[in-house]
Parts: C-alpha cells; sequence; structure tokens
C-alpha cells in the first residue's frame, strides 16, 4: 500500500497536465485496454485456467463499474481542482471505506481507528479548503473537488466489496476480470469521445501519462489493492492514501511546479499523523 500511494500521486500529477486535452471517459479507455493487456499477458502465462472464475459474472460489473466511475471522477476533476487539492479528497476514502467495511464485512471500527480517520478527514478538508477557515464554515468546496468526491466513494466502497464479492480465486485471476469488465464498461462509456479524438495529433505527455496510469496507477496498483484487502481491514488498506498528497507535492516539484503554502502542508502533517495511528496493530 506504500508503494500503491507513490504510485498514485503520480496519476494526480501528470493528469492535472493534461485532463483538459481529452475525454477523462477516453482517456480511462485506452489506459484500460492498455492495462488489461498487461494483466492479461501475465494471467495467461501464470494461470492457464481458473475453474468457476466467471461465475456470478455480475460480480465483475459491480466492482468494475466502481473502479471506471471512480477514474473518470478523477480526471473529469482534475479538470478544474488542483492535484493536491484533488489528492486531498482522496484521503477521505478510509473514512467512507470503513463505513462501507462495516456495511458489507461488519468490520469494527475501533476507537483508536475512529480517531485516526477523524484527525486524516480534518487534514484533508483543510488542505481541500485552501486553509481558509471561512471557505471551511461556508462549505466552499470547488466543482473538481465534489465530481472526484463521487468517484472517491465508489473507490471507498470497491475496497471491501472486494474481499465481499471474492469466492476464492486467485488474486491475479480476480484482477484480470475486474479490469477485462471496468475496461468493456469504459468503451462503451467513451466510445463515441474516442473516436472523435484526432490521436495522431496528441502530444507526447499525453501519451507519456496514457502509458504511466495505465501500467504503474492502474493494472499494478489494482493488484495492490486486492492484495492488500484480503490481508487488512478496509480500514488499514485505504490508510495509506493519507500520504498521497504529500507525494503529489513531491512529484510536482520533480514536474517543475511549485510547492504548496506552508498552511496546506499543515493539513499534510495532520494526515501522517492519522497513518501512525491506522498502521499501528
Amino acid at each position: 500500500m506504500l508503494i500503491f500511494s507513490i504510485l498514485v500521486a503520480g496519476s494526480f500529477a501528470l493528469g492535472s497536465l493534461v485532463a483538459n486535452e481529452i475525454d477523462p471517459a477516453a482517456f480511462n479507455a485506452v489506459r484500460f485496454v492498455f492495462a488489461t493487456c498487461a494483466v492479461g499477458t501475465v494471467f495467461m502465462l501464470r494461470l492457464s485456467a481458473v475453474p468457476g472464475l466467471w461465475a456470478a459474472p455480475w460480480r465483475y460489473v459491480f466492482l468494475g463499474g466502481l473502479y471506471a466511475t471512480y477514474f473518470v471522477a478523477m480526471f473529469e476533476g482534475l479538470k478544474t481542482a488542483g492535484p493536491v487539492s484533488s489528492a486531498a479528497v482522496f484521503t477521505l476514502t478510509p473514512a467512507i471505506s470503513a463505513v462501507f467495511g462495516w456495511l458489507m464485512l461488519r468490520q469494527v471500527t475501533t476507537p483508536r481507528i475512529a480517531l485516526a480517520l477523524a484527525i486524516g478527514a480534518a487534514g484533508a478538508l483543510w488542505i481541500i479548503f485552501r486553509a481558509d477557515l471561512a471557505a471551511l464554515l461556508a462549505m466552499d468546496i470547488g466543482r473538481g473537488e465534489s465530481i472526484f468526491l463521487l468517484g472517491c466513494i465508489a473507490h471507498a466502497a470497491y475496497t471491501p466489496a472486494v474481499r465481499w464479492l471474492s469466492r476464492g480465486e486467485p488474486i491475479l485471476a480476480f484482477t484480470f476480470a475486474t479490469l477485462l469488465t471496468a475496461t468493456a464498461i469504459l468503451l462503451v462509456w467513451g466510445g463515441p469521445a474516442i473516436l472523435a479524438y484526432d490521436w495522431p495529433a496528441a502530444p507526447p505527455l499525453l501519451w507519456a501519462t496514457l502509458l504511466y496510469t495505465a501500467f504503474a496507477a492502474t493494472s499494478f496498483t489494482v493488484f495492490l489493492v486486492q492484495f492488500s484487502s484480503f490481508r487488512l481491514p478496509a480500514s488499514k488498506v485505504m490508510a495509506y492514501t493519507y500520504l498521497v498528497p504529500f507525494w503529489v507535492a513531491l512529484w510536482q516539484v520533480a514536474l517543475g511546479g511549485p510547492l504548496p503554502s506552508t498552511l496546506v502542508l499543515a493539513g499534510v502533517g495532520l494526515a501522517a499523523i492519522a497513518l501512525g495511528l491506522l498502521i499501528r496493530d
């Protein structure tokens, strides 16, 4: 999950640079085609057949729909929201995931975990509202952040749903089936936009972002989340998202952007405290 947080942060930093270049559904459909081919190749080499993998295929439609919704909402939100504030919205997912964890798996949140989630949420809100108390009191949240919040709710439901819907399939096979279904959903969703976009004229940065998000931030992170979901409670799996704003800030500097203000970084500090509380046994 630590590796997951670094890879996801890169998709925020790079995605914000190309979000207005292409329709989010079209971008993510092509991205998922690449990611599914990568995971599918490994699947074919490692597992020749998995009996019962496609039993109850509605499970993959549900999981794939959640994942597709998250990614489209992310890139739609990045059209107007900054990468750090978007990453802060993402850090609300552990608290939401804890709710879904109880609904689906009856995972109980201890007082310490509840405290950590509250501290992390406070840090996230501090960043989302740009360290502006007046904006927080007025609930002046940007359009991009609002859209992405809906996607994060879908992502938060995805984490416990993996364990809830699994019937003992190998993680690699389950990952491939989920990605394949998400790809089919996105191809239908973004089909017209894919045909309308002038792909030969696409800038090199778009292709770089497409390849990074396809292989590093999609195929690999889906496997990492599913691997972790079978070994950790849903809230602890998502706890590492509290590191994402910090990594995004570093990614931005590496890409030539400015550091966030000191006041905004204070919210990142609260997220780090929440992470420390959550990962303790």
